[in-house]
């Protein structure tokens, strides 16, 4: 796509090559009329395999000569027998334990797709469909062709549709629409899953056409800016996982070609993934559209703000389309269970949807574990206390750890300074400064000084926190999650008190903290920035993150109290105070 840079390219590699396009264009379109005039008109080419965007306005590969034919003015052959057109729109309801899909044989497509085991932000059953997008840009299961007219007319066609009324999963529904030279037929197949086949064929005058499959307008929980910053488009090949096509790499009508074990659009919690027959010839069409949305959700009618809403259309471009579709909750036992026997050298199911980053191999035993406490503990809040407790204790030896090595850094301080002292005629780059560093490192090393150990306790904690920060973000359990005055987890606190109590804690704890090894200005400065610098960080994110953070300084409080009580606690103490007086004296 235009957005990705290859790191390799020669310096004005990208100029030269907008060079040779722009002329190429120029000479196309001054040689066309005599091309026009003068040649017969060529079959339109199949599409080639690239890895870059081309625009929404290219031909649609794979084309005949008869489709590459405007149907906006078609030819008006007379009606024959074959021609199927329904005489009304109806619409066909699809119902499970987990869904209802209600189909319309306008278009053939989805107008509503309920999720029945969540809700949105107004308690209601939540459906997936974005209706504010999809009146735009389309709704699910709608076909993406490159020509627009041809796009109309297939998401506006009256089908014929196989049953009517409500059908209850496992179940089968198929639309055909014929007429003027196109046949169309669209069967979906639907499980007690959240999993769909579907199978898509699109003729013109007995000759394929370009035609996928789409999920086009994002998803009903996007109700605000953030909502929609959180769509992006992932595949997978294998092991190999691309989550490159964020919401700004994104350009609407690129085509992508490859193999892809699954395609998935996706927001933070829940996803439309395509899932190819054929894994190796697939076309992966991207989309991104604005649209604009109130700037407060609590305020329908009130000032707007621009988004980019995304999509996705999956097809193989010259013939009968045919995958499963998995739409549905980003749940990792849902999604673990959802097969894809196409993947090699990975797990084959769809776990890859849910991105633990770095620190996955924290995360993700954080994630079980929690879910583990969460069938003991009922409440998700108070299952995050609980593991947070175990956590924070289980931390404690660092700690003390961290105290003693403190304490043995100070004691050689003196020693230092005078080894420091001995070197200061000599200049940085001095050679004989590389011994000062050697003598403090031997004068360590005797003492049984760790130079980190002070830091330890630190440097294991920040991985906890960031997997935990990764794994609440992608639990979908903590969704409209309640615990006492917080009515969903996954969102921040709205009374703010859990950012004001972490930032206070922090506080506090700096203050009962001896810091032997720190000068009194630079601590009373650390003791206030710090704490506002976090507390600047964890204001806006999810209170289930401010809870764990919380309550882990709150506990660290009484560890500290508890610790200051003791012989090093004291001892610790006294050299702080004693260093202080030091440097009054001064």
């Amino acid at each position: 796509m235009a957005e990705f840079k290859n790191p390799q390219q020669e310096p004005g590699l990208d100029r030269r090559l907008l060079l040779v396009f722009a002329l190429t264009f120029l000479i196309i379109m001054l040689f066309q009329p005599l091309l026009k005039k003068y040649m017969p008109q060529p079959p339109a080419p199949p599409a080639q395999q690239q890895t870059q965007a081309r625009p929404q306005a290219a031909p649609p590969p794979a084309a005949t000569p008869a489709a590459a034919i405007s149907p906006a003015n078609p030819p008006a052959p007379a009606v024959s027998p074959g021609t199927k057109v329904a005489s009304a729109e109806s619409e066909t309801v699809i119902e499970s334990d987990l869904y209802r899909v209600v189909f319309t044989n306008r278009g053939a497509q989805v107008k509503s797709w309920v999720l029945k085991k969540y809700d949105d932000e107004k308690g209601q059953p939540l459906d997936l469909v974005n209706k504010a997008a999809a009146e735009k840009y389309g709704f699910p299961l709608s076909l993406f062709t490159y020509d627009e007219a041809q796009r109309n007319r297939l998401n506006t066609a009256l089908y014929v549709a196989s049953a009517s009324g409500t059908l209850n999963a496992p179940a089968q529904v198929s639309f055909e629409y014929a007429e003027q030279g196109w046949s169309v037929r669209k069967t979906f197949s639907f499980e007690r899953t959240y999993v769909v086949r579907s199978e898509t064929s699109v003729l013109y005058n007995g000759s394929a056409v370009a035609a996928y499959p789409a999920w086009p307008s994002g998803f009903g929980d996007q109700f605000s800016a953030a909502g929609y910053a959180a769509g992006r488009i992932d595949t997978q090949y294998n092991n190999n996982i691309d989550r490159s096509l964020t919401l700004k790499k994104v350009s609407s009508g690129a085509t992508l070609h490859g193999g892809y074990d699954w395609v998935a659009v996706l927001d933070q919690y829940f996803a439309a993934v395509f899932i190819p027959d054929n894994v190796q010839d697939v076309g992966l069409v991207t989309l991104r559209n604005s649209l604009d949305i109130p700037k407060d959700p609590q305020k329908p009618g009130g000032e707007t703000t621009r988004v980019d809403v995304l999509g996705a259309a999956v097809g193989n471009g010259h013939g009968t389309a045919l995958q499963r579709i998995y739409v549905g909750p980003k749940d990792l036992r849902t999604l673990e269970s959802t097969s894809v026997p196409t993947i090699t050298g990975a797990e084959a199911d769809l776990r890859g949807l849910v991105n633990f980053g770095w620190f996955g191999i924290i995360a993700r035993p954080l994630f079980v574990w929690l879910k583990w406490i969460h069938g003991y503990v009922p409440n998700w809040g108070w299952a995050i206390v609980v593991q947070t407790l175990i956590i924070t204790l289980a931390l404690l030896p660092l700690r003390i750890s961290s105290m003693k090595s403190a304490l043995k850094m100070q004691k050689v301080q003196p020693q230092m300074n005078a080894i420091k002292e001995k070197y200061k005629k000599y200049g940085m780059r001095d050679p004989r400064r590389q011994e000062m560093n050697t003598e403090i490192g031997e004068l360590m090393k005797r003492e049984g000084v760790n130079p980190v150990g002070g830091c330890l306790p630190l440097i294991i904690q920040m991985p906890f926190l960031i997997a935990y920060y990764r794994m609440l973000g992608e639990m979908i359990d903590l969704r409209h999650a309640h615990w006492l005055w917080i009515a969903d987890l996954s969102a921040k606190d709205p009374w703010l008190i859990l950012p004001i109590l972490m930032v206070g804690s922090m506080v506090l704890i700096q203050r009962m903290t001896p810091q032997t090894g720190m000068d009194p200005a630079q601590q009373r400065m650390m003791n206030v920035m710090m704490p506002l610098m976090m507390g600047f960080i964890f204001f806006n994110l999810a209170a289930g993150l401010n809870l764990y953070y919380a309550e882990s300084n709150l506990i660290m409080i009484a560890q500290q109290a508890i610790m200051n009580r003791t012989s090093l606690g004291r001892e610790m103490r006294e050299l702080a105070e004693k260093r202080a007086r030091k440097k009054d004296k001064k």
